[in-house]
């Protein structure tokens, strides 16, 4: 499964923008996007380094309130018994 995940533009630098999200900072390729222009405070979807498209802050929010879903459900999942 792929996940690409939404971060915050803090700085762009040409075809490379430093990216945040939830206090973790990655240097991310703007390439991908074409003639789309990035400024800081502007979301991106991000995957392995790479920013796939812009996207407005709602569908950040929206996105991360899906993945806190799914992490919380993992957490209320029961432990898996070993095999033995």
């Amino acid at each position: 499964m792929c996940l690409a995940v939404p971060m915050r533009v803090v700085d762009v630098d040409g075809f490379s923008a430093r990216c945040e999200a939830r206090g973790v900072e990655r240097r991310v390729s703007l390439l991908l996007l074409g003639d789309d222009a990035v400024a800081p405070g502007d979301f991106v979807t991000v995957h392995l380094g790479q920013a796939l498209q812009k996207i407005d802050p709602e569908e950040a929010r929206l996105a991360w309130a899906l993945v806190d879903e799914m992490l919380a459900a993992l957490d209320a999942a029961p432990a898996e018994s070993p095999r033995g």
